[in-house]
This record gives structure tokens, sequence and C-alpha cells, in this order.
């Protein structure tokens, strides 16, 4: 008896201080937690606030480049690491930087041969066109434009906070939810709630500068989906139509296997860099092999344009559309509020129409000029008819940011080469406004321009030079670097290929002249004709110059407004 008398009253002793333990456990687990939920509120309090400060306080300008700069060193690395082509020379450190930058600021100026580049280095400079592309940089720009929005608390709401600020008690936490209940309970009185002021003057307009953030708030979050839609849609139908192409032609599907290209990287790769505006191809020529698959290149042109240059005018014509589909407020409040939402791809209507006639206008103009001066020239030797008018229209489409190409441009002639400088130059979204429509613009500009001249200039916005100065400097300094190349082989390294050269990297479009061993004057054994761009018989000097010029150019948005202290009367 006593021996279980004494066991019995140690397990019961043991047991006592098993569950004292555990509750000083669980109180100990209970504090780290509570500890660690607030160490964890903290830590995104304070992610949240450099988010906002990053993305809303600094400067755009420095964000974006911020950005690109970082996307370009990661796509370096990862074509780094990955594996060339089997059989090909991999390419030095700064051919492949300047192919990351290229694609990253959907540029397609080239040093190397794409053929160079395996299957998992095609994808990887896919990834980089697409998340470098304008659309899907703006779409970015648009998610995170609605953190700069807060949802406007319901009216409900306003009453509980009302009442919570006049001291009523309840038992439970009051919502906008349970208000109706605890009326019933007898929580909170009728009276209490007929007590309440009336909303003043104040209070209403108050509540719709509300409601109209609020509605602004939701428009943002529509338009930035829709973008994104947008994109999808595109590529998805897009690559769907391009493989399909390439699968049912013989000679389009010949050319791919000959070159060890598989179908759908190479659907997938053109459609994304078409969209982009980037003008790389997976195949050594560009689209010069496939200069007589009009079909193909039909399948390219509308996607061209809807990339770039009538990307506004589409994105508007399908607000519109959705609009009068759903009768969402939201796609009525873009359509009327175009200016408001920030988006600057979003134009007015009026605007968007002259916008599209410019396109169109300006694309004929070049059609009949190419038609009139390379119809019968050596350029559309081996084309039929039909062949040479859609050959010359998908031509004359790239010269504006897209940079695809399916004729050798050193044997175009200096006028049409000229043109191209020129349509390059251009900036996207450059349309013929007539005079009467502008002036209510005009007006509101110098509103701004009075407010800005009052508010002060800085003294960096004052000494800054226009576009077309810096483009000049950067081929002055291009010629300096390769003047000794200039010398001894003057018909490849002239001013004239220079310029378009630099012209193509500032535009973003990717046209080039390419190098020819023909063309020299000093015929060389070691000298062997590459389809790689102009670019790649440069150094290493003239090569970060036009990385530089690359980066200027993707943000040719910001710099504008430059150049207006200079007068040159």
């Amino acid at each position: 008896m006593s021996i279980c008398y004494h066991t019995t009253f140690f397990v019961i002793k043991m047991s006592n201080t098993i569950i004292c333990f555990g509750r000083k456990l669980e109180h100990f687990s209970s504090n780290s937690r509570s500890k660690l939920s607030c160490f964890n509120q903290s830590y995104r309090g304070l992610i949240s606030t450099c988010f906002r400060f990053l993305v809303f306080r600094v400067n755009p300008f420095w964000v974006q480049l911020a950005y690109f700069i970082v996307v370009s060193l990661v796509g370096f690395g990862a074509l780094k690491m990955s594996k060339p082509k089997s059989g090909s020379v991999s390419p030095n450190n700064i051919d492949v930087f300047f192919t990351s930058v290229s694609a990253t600021t959907v540029s397609s100026m080239s040093t190397v041969e794409m053929e160079v580049f395996s299957n998992t280095q095609l994808i990887i400079i896919t990834i980089l066109m697409l998340v470098g592309g304008e659309v899907f940089t703006s779409m970015l720009g648009l998610l995170l434009g609605r953190f700069r929005f807060e949802k406007r608390p319901s009216f409900d709401g306003d009453i509980v906070n009302s009442i919570s600020n006049r001291g009523l008690q309840s038992d439970c936490s009051l919502t906008s939810k349970n208000i109706s209940q605890e009326v019933e309970l007898g929580r909170i009185t009728c009276s209490a709630l007929a007590n309440e002021k009336p909303i003043t003057d104040f209070e209403s307009n108050k509540n719709l500068t509300s409601d109209s953030k609020s509605l602004k708030y939701k428009a943002t979050g529509y338009l930035g989906y829709l973008v994104l839609g947008y994109l999808l849609v595109v590529h998805a139908v897009g690559s769907s139509l391009v493989s399909m192409y390439v699968s049912l032609v013989p000679s389009a599907r010949k050319i791919l296997k000959t070159k060890g290209i598989d179908i759908r990287t190479f659907s997938f790769f053109t459609v994304v860099s078409t969209l982009a505006n980037c003008g790389f191809v997976p195949t050594n020529e560009n689209m010069i092999v496939f200069k007589k698959n009009s079909g193909l290149l039909l399948l390219l042109i509308p996607q061209i344009l809807i990339g770039n240059t009538l990307y506004p005018a589409c994105l508007r014509a399908l607000i519109w559309v959705l609009d009068k589909m759903t009768k969402k407020v939201e796609f009525s409040y873009i359509l009327k509020n175009w200016k408001e939402m920030g988006y600057s791809h979003l134009l007015s209507g009026l605007h968007s129409s002259f916008l599209a006639a410019t396109v169109f206008g300006l694309t004929l103009v070049q059609f009949i000029l190419f038609c009139s001066m390379e119809w019968n020239s050596e350029t559309m030797d081996g084309f039929s008819s039909y062949q040479k008018v859609v050959g010359s229209l998908f031509q004359v489409v790239n010269s504006r940011y897209a940079g695809e190409s399916v004729v050798d441009l050193s044997t175009i002639s200096s006028a049409i080469l000229v043109l191209f400088v020129v349509m390059m130059y251009l900036p996207p979204y450059t349309s013929f406004i007539p005079i009467k429509y502008q002036k209510k613009e005009i007006e509101k500009e110098k509103v701004k321009g009075s407010q800005n001249e009052s508010a002060g200039k800085s003294i960096l916005e004052c000494v800054l030079f226009s576009q077309l100065s810096y483009l000049a400097i950067f081929i002055i300094l291009i010629c300096i670097s390769e003047r000794q190349k200039l010398k001894e082989d003057p018909l490849n390294f002239n001013v004239l290929n220079i310029t378009i050269e630099v012209v193509s990297a500032y535009g973003n479009v990717g046209f080039s002249t390419g190098y020819s061993c023909k063309r020299r004057l000093k015929g060389e054994q070691w000298c062997t004709d590459s389809c790689a761009g102009f670019a790649g018989r440069w150094s290493n000097t003239g090569k970060f110059i036009l990385i530089v010029v690359m980066f200027f150019g993707r943000f040719k948005n910001f710099s504008f407004k430059y150049g207006k202290a200079w007068k040159l009367s």
C-alpha cells in the first residue's frame, strides 16, 4: 500500500509539474508569437514605406532607369551562365551585355549573330523583350499607380465611426454589417441615429470627392487588367497563328529545320519581339530568309502596329467596345477622364483618330517612295509583283520602331536610307492635328508654362540640350572612337552608316547596314562576312557608347521638354 501510495503521489506530482511547464511554455510561445507578429508587421510597414517612397516620391526617371539596369544585368548573368549553341563560340562579355541591353530596351541592335544563341538563351532574350516592352512596363506603372488611391469607406462605416466617437457603448465591435442587429438588440437606439447631425455641404463635397477617388481607383484597376489581357490575347493568338503558318508551309518549315530552330520557340520569340517592337528574330538574316513568305509577313504587320504606333487608338477602341457591351461605369469613366487616369498611352478620341490617320499617312508616303525607288533594283531581285508589294509594305512599317527587315539595307538607295533615318527619329505618337483643334491645348500649355515660370526651373533643366543635340554628340563621339577605321575602311565606316546605327539605337528600332568585306578597299583574307549588325565591327568603346544611346532612347519621353533654354536667334 505504501509503495502504491508513493507511486500515485509521484505520478500526480509529475503530472502537475508537466501541466505547469506546459502552461509556462504556452505563455512563452504566445509571447514569442506576439513579438514575432509585431516584428513582421514592423518589417512589412518598413517595406511598404520604402516602396511608397521609391515609387511615388523618387523621380520616375530614376525608378525606370534602375529597373532597366537591373533587368539588363540579370539578363547578362543569365545569358553568361547558359551555354551557347553547340559548335558556336561563346561571345565575349561586352557583346553579351550589349545583347542583354538591346533586348531589354527593345532596340534589337546586334553585335553577334543570333544563331549563336541556344534555345535556352533565346528564351531568356524573349523574357527580356517581354519585360522591357513599352506596353508591359506601362501596365506595371498602372498596377503600381493604384497604391496612390485609398478605397472610400462605406456610408455605414461613417455612421459607425460617428457613433463610436460619441461614446456609445456596445458589447461588440461595430461594423457596417451588424448596425441593424445592434439596433434590434437595443445597444444602439434609433434616437442615437436620429440625433446625428445632417450632412453639411462640406461633408457632401467630401463624400463626392471620396466617391470620385474610389471610382478612379477601380477604373485604374480595370485599365491595368485590360492592358494585361491585351498582352496575353495578342501573344497567344499571334504565336498560335505564326506557329500554324510555319507548320503548314513547307518552305518556312524547311528554313527552321535547316537552322535547327524549334518552331514553338521561333513563333513565341518572333511574336514577343514584334509586339514589343524590338526587331530581334532567331535567324541570322532576320526576316530576309522569309521574304517570299508573304503570309507570314502579313501576320506580323498588324502586330507591329498594335504594339506601338497604333496602340493608343486600339486601346481606346477596345475600351469603347467594352463600355458598350458591359455598361460598366468604370469604362465610361476611363473614356471621359482619360487625362486624369495618368496613363500616357490613353489619348482622347479625337487625338487617337488623328494619330491613326498620321500613322497610315506616313506609311503610305514611305510605301510610295520605296516602291518608286526600289521596284526594279537588285534589292527586289527574285520577288514576284505580289511579294514586292507585301515586302515593301513590311519594310516601311518596320521603319518606325520595329526594325525587322526583308531586304539588305546596305543595297537600298541613299534617299530611302535618309527617309528611314527621319522615321526612326520621330516619336511613336507623332500625329498631325489641325490648328483649330489645338487651341484648347495651347491655352492649357500657356497656363502650365506660366505656373512653371513662377515656380522656377532648376539649373539642370536650363543647361540640358535637345535630343537632336545629344544625337549629334553621340555621332561625334563614335566617329572619334572609330577614327582609324574611318580612314582605312571608308566604304563601310562612313558617317551615313554611323548615323543610321546611332539613330536606330536612339529610336530603339534596330536597323543596320551591316558590314561587308566586299566593300573594303584592301581585300584581306582574314575578313569574313557576318550577319551581325554594323556595331559588331566597332571597338569596345564604340559599343559602350551605343549602349548609352539605347538607354537614352528608351527614356526619350523624359527629355522632350529639354533644350528650350537654347535659342537659335
